[in-house]
């Protein structure tokens, strides 16, 4: 992200979704899954808060997806969301849906709040039928488990993941009206990623004072630069979901799009997704390594970030950054069949600072330092086209031998 934009804010490295003033969350193992790794867990907030949430464009919708936006459709506000791992609850009928509201009905009345206050997300393997005598022993203890620190973070981060190696937060400061604010995150997500909403499950949690229809702008927004410009393997899930809540209890004049700070809200909520987006992509099932696609010189940013999916989607070049192999030819491949307007005499590409390609003629370049650099754990393909003021970024990983595994055997 540009430095302009991280200005605005301060990176808190030891933040987590309960770092924001009235949030606790936690997690515990109900026996969803088979390992005995987290698989429930929570946010709450002590006040209501105003909420917001983009979902999965996928038409087969899951059941906890109709669950949330009823709740949030209520008012505008939340007091939590509960979330089980190991069991997506999608493509589960009229059981399905009676079993993510009665999810909703029983942690709501386990912390003693409305029920059309409570979000609901589920993630794991579809078709299949929650265990709902588990769920309902694991959302009788959850609300001792919940505690407004790292370790009740550290829970809830766990009770989210599936194939995940590794969990994602972010979190940053900043000061509105000089009050300091906070805004952080938590998500999952390894496969079956190709977001187009709005499995990846996305949770934001800040105190500023926002409402419900404004942050949802912003959410949007932000969605659309970072969850919705990541790509592992191409599918969108039934499940995907981004939640936000804010509690307000920061004690900044409500942000509008008149407050002096609006713009600095924006970027800091816009950092929390791209590093939340990024670190889904870097740890796409099987991967090896981050890819990153900018692309430069589109007729419209709209232009651009379709050429930037279409490149980090490739097949052929997440295969060729996993040989280390420097095949640009994939890459001009790509851009060409994005299906928009390029002109084909003036394509730049470099790989990190290597020049393969300049004005779509070949450029003689060092293989062994583009090997070496291609080995790396973090790989960047410049796209220049020369062809308009349109910019983009797009975030991916390696398609692996290791990807083929996983997925080969995953209900097994």
């Amino acid at each position: 992200m540009a430095n302009n934009l991280t200005a605005a804010f301060d990176i808190v490295a030891d933040g987590s979704i309960t770092t924001p003033r009235g949030f606790q969350a936690g997690g515990l193992h109900c026996g969803l899954k088979k390992t005995t790794r987290h698989d429930l867990g929570a946010i709450i907030c002590e006040v209501p808060a105003s909420a917001a949430g983009v979902y999965t464009t996928n038409v087969f919708q899951a059941a906890p997806i109709l669950v949330t936006k009823d709740s949030i459709g209520e008012e505008g506000l939340l007091r939590g969301v509960i979330v089980n791992s190991g069991n997506a609850n999608a493509c589960t009928g009229k059981q399905g849906e009676a079993d993510a509201f009665e999810m909703r009905a029983k942690f709501a009345e386990a912390i003693g709040v409305p029920a059309a206050h409570i979000a609901v997300a589920s993630t794991g393997v579809i078709g299949e039928n929650l265990k709902m005598d588990r769920v309902r022993d694991g959302i009788a203890k959850l609300p001792a488990k919940l505690a407004a620190d790292v370790q009740g973070a550290a829970d809830f981060n766990q009770a989210i993941l599936t194939t995940d190696l590794v969990e994602k937060t972010a979190c940053v400061r900043l000061e509105l009206d000089g009050q300091v604010v906070h805004i952080a995150g938590a998500a999952k997500g390894s496969g079956m990623i190709h977001p187009n909403m709005a499995t990846m499950l996305g949770f934001v949690t800040t105190d500023a004072a926002i409402g419900s229809a404004e942050l949802t702008t912003l959410l949007r927004q932000a969605t659309d630069l970072t969850f919705n410009m990541i790509t592992v393997d191409g599918d969108t899930s039934t499940n995907d979901m981004l939640v936000a809540m804010a509690s307000g209890l920061a004690g900044n004049a409500t942000l509008t799009p008149a407050h002096p700070g609006w713009d600095a809200f924006a970027a800091g909520l816009r950092y929390v997704c791209e590093v939340l987006a990024k670190a889904i992509a870097r740890d796409g099932e099987g991967a090896t390594k981050l890819v990153e696609v900018q692309v430069r010189g589109a007729v419209s940013d709209d232009s651009a970030q379709a050429i930037a999916k279409t490149v980090i989607g490739s097949s052929l070049v997440k295969s060729a950054v996993f040989g280390a192999d420097a095949n640009w030819g994939r890459i001009i491949a790509a851009v060409g069949r994005a299906g928009q307007p390029v002109n084909p005499e003036t394509v730049d590409i470099r790989l990190g600072d290597i020049v393969t390609l300049e004005q779509s003629r070949p450029i003689g370049f060092d293989e062994d330092a583009a090997l070496e650099y291609l080995k790396g754990d973090t790989v960047v393909i410049h796209v220049d086209l020369h062809n308009g003021e349109g910019a983009a970024t797009a975030w991916g990983c390696d398609l692996t031998y290791d990807y083929v595994r996983i997925n080969a055997a995953y209900r097994t």
